[in-house]
């Protein structure tokens, strides 16, 4: 069985066809043997041409085979190897800008010795003619052989080519088994050696037909040539021409695709600005400036004006981008750098003297306060339109609905926060620097649109809102004013100014964050106390307003310890004055972060406090008088003195009404109930509210509260005198009469040890007035009986000064009456009474006699016993 070929590597292992391929591995065998490997070499089915064997490699030439695959050698003696690694095949694609293989360099022509001038040399390298391998046989050339073969060559292309030169100048190294084989290559692929065999004999066919038919054939032949070589020579001048048209052309593409980003720049610019893409924008200008800036080739510096001319209308659009409104900081933020960046980089060209924009930050800034007024403006204009044409409705407008005023507050508050630290967060980037352009800053201006902003801010709500005070300034200065409403639109939104509070609160507190200078601040800041203070105004008419109510709510209930006969009317003003502190406390006078105290000493909160608490402690003294009065005039008492004031009253002391309610309780209790309630509120009340408010951080209202006493002692004179009045005018009425019942005169004599009728009537009369008093409040048993009383004593001394002359017995009996009064009553007596009992007194004539004294003493004391029940409640002291 013969020997299998083994192939090892293949060097190289990949290609395309016509690649030259060394094939290791171990090839025994024969050089006969071995000559048969080349008809049987394949690579994909395809026959690959060998150039050379030797016993370790085999070189050959890949065929027009495409992919992977393995190389075969088969020989004829039945023997087959496979090479261990794949060779992959490929076909190569040229592109206009790949380096094809069609042009050959040109060389210096070299002739022949038959004198014709051949044609360029090619660069291809003559492999050896037998096929063998010249590795190994790097060794010089012996000078022997030098010597031997002076006129002697071994290079192939030369006249005097020796064999025996070749031989040891190129395989000196060979062993003699392959170049036994040598010969048999040469046969095989019609060697060099052949083919100048054949010149020669064409030349020696050429010499013989000149001996035979002389020069002319020759200069026929020269012609054709020389024509021939011009034919070629036009031929290759033509290529020589689409050659350079081909560089010329691959030389354009070549540049367009390496500055393929300028010539697509102004296209690019245009693309990138519409699609908003600014920052790349002045990347890509900045990278050409910086690479073509200082170009000198014409088509790179045309390329570049019309990038300039692209980005001068770049930057009109992002001005006008830059100015028009409404759109947030970062977005403004982003076009003025792009537009900053833009001016820099063709500041100083001519170009970017076409267009000088001097500040676009600054413009900016300018364009965002002009919207923030005109937006302003325009919510005013809106809702204060609305308002106008809404006036007709608004008697049947829901009250849970929120009237246009405060709708518009909570807009405009709404925009204050959200536009007005827009443009304070956009002067801080233009004043760090970050948006700053070449020119300097212009702080002063900013602070006064900032202030400008906030002042007009403060304007629209203080016509909004502060509706019950005097806007005839505001409204010459500013120009503007809300229209009209009627009363009942303007009752509806009194309720809703807390809301409008807080929406000004809302826009403050957000302003405050921003860290804006105090001077800005404090415009804000004296509005929320103007509307602090009239919120506190509007709640506390209100209040005021249902104090005013409280006289129907009165039950004429006497629950009050402290002070009997006082009603549970005062309770209900406690209960809802501090009802009225607490909504105050929670709405407006709690002071929230840099708001003022609206309670300073000599502050108009401070007088509007005062005003406002005597607004309300007046109201109630009124409700006071209301009662007692009113009730006073639905009555038409009778003067029945007896029947009128003789009866106590027995209901219980702790309530003046019976099981029929209200209707039960009579004018003179009804009074009685409303004189109570004055002195409890000067004596009690009126220092418990002072409390009150010293509880909720409020100075003492001394003011307040010493007005609201004279007011109450003044309406407590005034009923006292009425209720006296009513009582002590038909007491005092009755006495004369009763006196001179039945033509009784004084100067008659008379039986004497009992009282006169008129002192009984006056005595019981007293009694029922005291019953009255002491069933409701017996605090007042004094001011009252002490009037009373004086009444009487003036009465008993007008009386007894009338008297002309008095009996025996009418002395002793005047006296007693008079002191009988006097002693009963002494501890209801004051200093007048007692003047007046002693002109009583004086009055009788003849003064008494010793006689008369001692009679009346035991007749005043025998009377004193006998009504010493009607007399025990007048000696009470302190009830």
């Amino acid at each position: 069985m013969a020997p299998q070929p083994v192939v090892t590597g293949l060097s190289p292992k990949e290609g395309p066809p016509g690649t030259r391929v060394i094939i290791r591995g171990e090839f025994s065998g024969t050089p006969s043997a071995r000559s048969n490997w080349s008809d049987t070499l394949r690579f994909r089915s395809r026959c690959c041409r060998r150039s050379g064997t030797q016993s370790s490699k085999i070189i050959a030439r890949t065929g027009p085979a495409k992919g992977t695959g393995d190389i075969i050698a088969r020989t004829l003696s039945g023997g087959v190897g496979t090479s261990t690694v794949q060779f992959r095949a490929y076909h190569e694609t040229i592109g206009p800008l790949k380096e094809s293989a069609v042009w050959i360099e040109e060389s210096p022509s070299q002739n022949f010795a038959w004198g014709r001038r051949t044609l360029a040399q090619s660069g291809l390298t003559q492999e050896d003619p037998l096929g063998l391998s010249i590795e190994g046989n790097e060794q010089k050339i012996p000078e022997v052989l030098r010597d031997l073969f002076p006129e002697a060559c071994g290079d192939l292309s030369q006249e005097h080519f020796s064999p025996a030169w070749f031989l040891p100048k190129n395989h000196l190294a060979t062993s003699c088994e392959d170049l036994i084989g040598g010969p048999v290559l040469i046969k095989t692929e019609s060697s060099v050696i052949d083919q100048l065999d054949t010149l020669m004999n064409i030349r020696d066919k050429l010499q013989e037909d000149v001996k035979l038919h002389g020069n002319e054939t020759l200069n026929i032949l020269e012609t054709s040539i020389e024509n021939s070589i011009s034919e070629s020579q036009k031929i290759f001048t033509d290529v020589l021409v689409r050659k350079e048209k081909a560089d010329s052309t691959r030389s354009v593409l070549f540049a367009l695709s390496r500055h393929k980003f300028l010539f697509c720049l102004p296209n690019s610019v245009d693309r990138r600005a519409k699609a908003g893409e600014y920052d790349i924008v002045v990347n890509d200008y900045s990278r050409a400036k910086n690479l073509f800036g200082k170009t000198e080739i014409p088509i790179f510096r045309k390329v570049l004006e019309e990038v300039d001319h692209r980005i001068l209308s770049v930057r009109k659009q992002l001005h006008e981008k830059v100015v028009k409104m409404p759109q947030s900081v970062e977005q403004q933020k982003k076009l003025i750098k792009a537009l900053i960046s833009l001016e820099l980089q063709q500041s100083g060209t001519p170009i970017g003297d076409k267009l000088r924009n001097i500040d676009p930050a600054w413009d900016a800034i300018e364009a965002r306060a002009k919207y923030l007024e005109w937006t302003f403006r325009q919510t005013f204009d809106q809702h204060t339109s609305k308002d106008s044409s809404a006036q007709e409705k608004a008697k049947n407008r829901d009250s849970s609905q929120a009237p246009n005023r405060v709708n518009f507050c909570e807009e405009l508050c709404d925009i204050a926060a959200s536009q007005l630290p827009d443009l304070w967060r956009l002067g801080q980037l233009y004043f760090t620097g970050e948006l700053r352009g070449p020119h300097d800053p212009k702080p002063g201006d900013f602070k006064r649109m900032v202030l400008n902003a906030i002042e007009k801010f403060c304007v629209y709500l203080r016509l909004a809102i502060l509706i019950a005070t005097d806007q005839r300034a505001l409204r010459q200065s500013s120009g503007l004013a809300w229209p009209i409403g009627s009363a009942s639109a303007t009752h509806q939104f009194l309720p809703w100014i807390p809301q409008c509070l807080r929406f000004t609160r809302i826009a403050y507190a957000t302003l405050i964050s921003l860290d804006l200078p105090s001077e800005a601040l404090d415009i804000i800041q004296k509005l929320i106390d103007e509307v602090r203070l009239f919120c506190f105004s509007i709640i506390f008419k209100r209040a005021t307003d249902r104090c005013k109510k409280l006289g129907s709510q009165e039950t004429w209930e006497l629950g009050v310890e402290e002070y009997p006969g006082a009603t549970l009317l005062p309770a209900a003003l406690e209960a809802l004055l501090i009802e009225t502190l607490d909504e105050v406390q929670s709405v407006c006078m709690q002071r929230e972060t840099r708001e003022g105290n609206l309670l300073e000493p000599q502050s108009d909160g401070q007088r509007e406090v005062t005003q406002r608490l005597q607004e309300f402690l007046s109201a109630f003294s009124a409700v006071i008088e209301e009662l007692a009065f009113h009730s006073h005039d639905e009555e038409t008492p009778t003067h029945n003195v007896s029947q009128l004031l003789g009866f106590p009253n027995a209901q219980q002391p702790d309530s003046v009404a019976g099981s029929s309610g209200a209707a039960a309780v009579t004018w003179e209790q009804r009074m009685l109930c409303c004189l109570a309630n004055y002195a409890y509120c000067n004596k009690i009340f009126f220092p418990r509210l002072g409390d009150i408010f010293v509880r909720y951080g409020y100075p003492l209202p001394t003011l307040a509260i010493e007005t609201a006493r004279y007011t109450v002692n003044q309406l407590f004179t005034n009923l006292l005198e009425e209720y006296v009045e009513h009582k002590g005018d038909p007491l005092v009425g009755t006495i004369e009469p009763s006196m001179y019942l039945g033509r009784f005169q004084w100067d008659h004599e008379m039986e004497i040890g009992q009282l006169r009728p008129y002192a009984h009537e006056c005595c019981d009369n007293l009694v029922g007035v005291y019953s009255e008093i002491y069933s409701i409040s017996p605090a007042l048993l004094r001011p009252i009986l002490e009037s009373i009383v004086q009444t009487i004593s003036e009465e008993l001394a007008r009386l007894m000064s009338c008297v002309q002359r008095f009996s025996f017995t009418g002395a002793i009996q005047a006296h007693v009456d008079i002191r009988l009064l006097r002693d009963s009553l002494e501890g209801y007596v004051n200093e007048t009474a007692k003047n007046y009992f002693m002109e009583a007194l004086e009055a009788i004539n003849p003064p008494l006699s010793g006689e008369q004294k001692r009679k009346a003493d035991e007749i005043l004391e025998r009377v004193k016993r006998n009504m010493r029940l009607q007399l025990l409640c007048f000696s009470v002291k302190d009830p």
